[in-house]
Parts: structure tokens; sequence; C-alpha cells
């Protein structure tokens, strides 16, 4: 099987988000993007090739939900500080905001820095079974991170100890 190059796009704007293909590798936005007010909904599902997404700080602060389902190929999560809040540097409570990343399974890893989801009321995280890594804010660091979420983490599958 020949290697085929990643195609790696950066993105800095709600129009260049919404245009991404089905076929892009690996997605960095950049830090202070994609907050336009008509972005309220990400549906990463639609990245059907997704092995990386990385996300700097403070974007995406009017999406209220973030749907990242059925990426057979996503590896890698990573979301910098204060973003996907409207709650800078604080938390707030927002019952119409809800994460769910599920069904990936080929990731291993999600990281989130601080004050990110702060004001989202779910968060769940289900049948991800290679996952081997969530970071979420700062060690001895007020982070906030999830924090009115109600948080729920499933597997399908079961570890012999």
């Amino acid at each position: 099987m020949a290697n085929r190059a990643k195609k790696t796009v950066i993105v800095q704007t709600a129009q260049e988000w919404n245009a991404l293909d089905s076929d892009v590798s690996i997605v960095f936005v950049k830090s202070y993007s994609c907050n336009d007010a008509s972005l309220t909904v990400l549906n990463v599902s639609r990245l059907t090739s997704l092995q990386e997404l990385s996300i700097g700080d403070y974007c995406f602060e009017n999406v209220k939900e973030l749907r990242l389902v059925g990426l057979s190929g996503l590896k890698r999560v990573a979301i910098g500080s204060n973003s996907f809040t409207k709650s800078k540097n604080g938390f707030g409570s927002d019952p119409n905001r809800r994460f769910q990343l599920k069904d990936c399974s080929a990731l291993t890893e999600l990281r989130v820095g601080r004050y990110s989801f702060s004001d989202y009321a779910s968060a769940v995280i289900e049948g991800n079974d290679a996952l081997e890594v969530i970071a979420m804010g700062e060690l001895s660091q007020v982070s906030n991170t999830f924090y009115s979420a109600s948080l729920e983490l499933k597997s399908v599958g079961w570890m012999e100890c």
C-alpha cells in the first residue's frame, strides 16, 4: 500500500471551516479564530479522513454543540485555553451547550486547556476504546474546564486485571 501524504489545513475563519474537504487529515485552528456568531454547531463528523484536530486558544466561543462522532481515523484532539466558552477565565452554565466525543475507535489522546468548555452543561465521552490520555486543565492551576458539565465516560469494552 502506498504511503499517502496527509492533507493539512490551517483555519482562521468560519468560512474556511465550512469549506473544509472531507478528505482533510490534519486541521489546525489558529488562536482567536472562528468566533463568528453564525457558527453555533460544530459537527466535525463530516471530516471522515480526520486524524488530528488541534484548536488554539480563544476559539469557537459561539459554538453551543461540538460533535466528534464516528471518526474512525481520529487519533488526537487538542484544544487550547478559553475555547468553546463565553465565560473567559471563569465559568458559567448554559444548558444548551453540549460536547460529544463518541465512537472514535483510533482516538488515543484528548487534551483540553484551562477554561475551555467552562460553561457547557454536558460532556459525553463514549465508545473510544483506544483512549489512553484525557488531560483537562493544568495541575496546580484553576481550570474550570467543563466546570458545570455533567461528565459521562463510557466504554464498550472492558479490561482484565
